[in-house]
């Protein structure tokens, strides 16, 4: 079924699970000038922050897509069908820093309807974001010291508030 527009009213989605079982790849950039990349997320939350509908990322400052999220105002979140889970380890496992990923994969960067961030052609959900708060996690903040052993570099993620500015996708699966 092909992807139309989705009210962000009409969105259903577990958002205690929905990183971990769709499988979401964050796209940072600019489609028209060709300069972008993306990874493929696990870690992230949805919800309603400053009486607007927000997805918030996390990005090590280590990983090549750190620099278009810091550069550019928006970004998306594309969620996939299984069929695509493969193509999704290879985004998450190579970097764009060494070659063209995103080609590699087999998956296709399309423009976005609301943003200058590229959406994926295959994308069976596309949330369209723009930035509107970020600040970097800092290890004296973190109150259970368990979590330190998620940095064994000290790599510590930046955070990335985006307002939800369009919805598409499968309605039969997300409405």
């Amino acid at each position: 079924m092909a992807n139309s527009p989705i009210a962000i009213e009409e969105l259903k989605l577990n958002s205690f699970s929905i990183f971990q079982e769709r499988w979401f790849v964050l796209m940072a950039g600019d489609f028209a000038e060709k300069k972008y990349n993306c990874m493929t997320i696990s870690w992230g939350s949805l919800g309603v922050i400053w009486e607007k509908p927000f997805v918030m990322v996390a990005v090590r400052p280590t990983r090549y897509t750190f620099q278009f999220i810091q550069q550019y105002p928006d970004f998306t979140v594309c969620a996939f069908p299984t069929e695509c889970h493969k193509a999704l380890e290879y985004l998450g496992s190579k970097s764009g820093r060494r070659e063209d990923k995103i080609a590699k994969s087999g998956l296709t960067a399309c423009a976005a309807e609301k943003v200058a961030a590229p959406a994926f052609a295959e994308a069976n959900l596309v949330l369209e974001c723009r930035k509107m708060y970020t600040d970097p996690l800092h290890e004296a903040a973190f109150l259970d010291p368990a979590i330190v052993r998620n940095y064994p570099n000290r790599d510590f993620h930046q955070l990335y508030f985006g307002e939800v500015l369009a919805v598409s996708g499968d309605r039969a699966l997300y409405c």
